[in-house]
């Protein structure tokens, strides 16, 4: 496909290996904080190709899988309730709550809906007046400038039958709560390009002065992640700290300021719970006072009583701390069809990587990674 070849060529990719190894003198640890960087890592066998020294550890990039169970609960709540058309991108409808998940809403008989961007919940709303029209907005700061423009047309038209559960999460408040933590092993952070895309790359700046650790904002194919790697190694073996772009043909450092001002206006950050990680202050969105009226968890407050699956641990797998194979359960009691946690359903958790592409880890990492450069 038309310019994706170019970024999973085969030879490219050895010239890469060998300049990793080349370069690589003691063991390193890195960690992505973006769940596509993760399953292209699985999917290519990327962290194969790599000298053992080097460690490739998942970290808590896959926004789905930390919606807290609370929230989730909420949602299956709202979504039950007769009067409510209920909205999410699909990769949420499995994620498993105290008692089922969206699907089992919608098989009950609750009106929920699949859609493709948030402003399509105001399409319903102008076509279902006697209806809330309520969108599921999940996501990191990439998906917020959509979901923040759907708030600020409904505020316009005055769709006072339109509102948000909102459960979106910030990058760099994670990063810092891993790197605080007293187990942390990371040394290097691979940053998740579509987020810089967005929000720039000076909260990243800071946050490689503060703790004196490389930042590589890399992208999603497998030459950015070999090249993100490369440069992450490059700079530990310098015992260099600081940002370095790799994504240069996306990411600008100023990111984008309309989609900045845009968030800036309808949302504002607070603290937010993670699912398996817990409470991380100043890590997720919330609506602003002038738009808090399309706030759901307002306009439908709900008291329940939730409960994590006893044998799940997602908690370790998103903080890095574990990979999927080391689950007891993984692949057993919990696959996609059955799943204990989010990362076994989301199309960014690292369970579900893990399990998909599995059949891979079984080939050598030479040979998966020339087959796919072939028929990419």
């Amino acid at each position: 496909m038309r310019y994706q070849d170019e970024y999973r060529n085969p030879q490219a990719a050895r010239q890469f290996e060998r300049a990793i190894r080349r370069i690589t003198s003691r063991p390193w640890t890195i960690m992505e904080v973006c769940g596509g960087q993760t399953h292209t890592i699985v999917k290519y066998g990327i962290a194969e190709l790599l000298p053992p020294e080097i460690e490739l550890i998942h970290g808590p990039g896959c926004p789905v899988c930390v919606t807290p169970l609370e929230l989730i609960d909420k949602a299956l709540a709202i979504a039950a309730r007769p009067e409510v058309i209920f909205c999410s991108f699909g990769d949420m409808l499995r994620v498993p709550g105290t008692r089922g998940d969206l699907f089992a809403v919608r098989a009950a008989g609750g009106d929920v809906r699949v859609v493709y961007s948030p402003l399509d919940c105001l399409k319903f709303a102008r076509q279902y007046p006697d209806r809330t029209v309520v969108f599921f907005a999940v996501g990191f700061e990439t998906t917020a400038p959509a979901n923040a423009m759907a708030v600020w047309q409904a505020r316009r038209d005055d769709l006072r039958n339109f509102a948000v559960l909102v459960s979106h999460v910030l990058v760099p408040p994670a990063m810092s709560a891993i790197l605080d933590s007293p187990d942390n092993r990371v040394q290097a952070f691979l940053g998740a390009g579509h987020v810089c895309m967005v929000m720039g790359c000076e909260e990243y700046r800071r946050l490689a002065d503060r703790y004196q650790v490389p930042i590589v904002v890399t992208g999603f194919e497998p030459l950015d992640l070999l090249e993100g790697i490369y440069l992450s190694i490059r700079m530990l073996e310098e015992g260099r700290v600081g940002v370095e772009n790799q994504y240069a043909r996306v990411v600008q450092a100023e990111g984008n300021p309309a989609c900045q001002r845009l968030i800036a206006e309808v949302f504002e950050t607070g603290d937010r719970n993670w699912r398996g990680i817990g409470n991380i202050a100043g890590s997720g969105y919330r609506l602003t006072e002038a738009y808090r009226a399309f706030d759901a968890e307002r306009r439908f407050p709900i008291d329940l009583q939730t409960r994590e699956a006893a044998a799940c641990i997602s908690g370790d797998i998103l903080r890095g701390m574990k990979k999927p194979r080391q689950c007891p359960e993984f692949a057993k009691a919990c696959t996609p069809e059955t799943p204990l946690g989010a990362p076994m359903v989301s199309s960014e958790g690292a369970c579900a990587a893990y399990y998909n592409f599995g059949r891979h880890r079984q080939a050598s990492p030479a040979t998966v990674q020339i087959e796919v450069g072939h028929h990419a």
